[in-house]
């Protein structure tokens, strides 16, 4: 997907379908995590639909939850949710930033190199 290690740095608009790229699969990821977390607080707590999203959406950003929990299982859902959507955070932190690190590193060995 990247260029190798003595190559030139690809184009900038080559440069932009890679972060295209790496934006669509984290929204992706994104879409399937809250897809989890609205059919466990859907399932598992009773929470009508629209409930359900605003937890699973406020979980997922790092806000916490609004409706007050009433159910073990429910409890456990959502503490185990909230430990993947940490995970899911970084995850797609990575996602994000991976081609614009790789294209800068590369960049900056490219010009170490000509300094030789």
């Amino acid at each position: 997907m990247f260029e190798q290690h003595l190559e030139p740095l690809t184009p900038f608009p080559v440069f932009l379908r890679h972060i295209i790229r790496s934006v669509a699969l984290a929204t992706f990821v994104v879409a399937i995590a809250l897809g989890i977390g609205i059919l466990g607080y859907h399932t598992l707590e009773d929470l009508p639909w629209i409930d359900a999203i605003l937890n699973a959406s406020m979980i997922l950003g790092g806000m916490g939850p609004v409706d007050q929990l009433r159910t073990t299982t429910g409890k456990l859902f959502a503490s185990g949710y909230a430990l993947f959507s940490g995970l899911i955070f970084v995850i797609v932190a990575g996602i994000v930033m991976a081609p614009i690190l790789h294209r800068f590193f590369h960049w900056f060995h490219l010009e170490g190199n000509k300094k030789r």
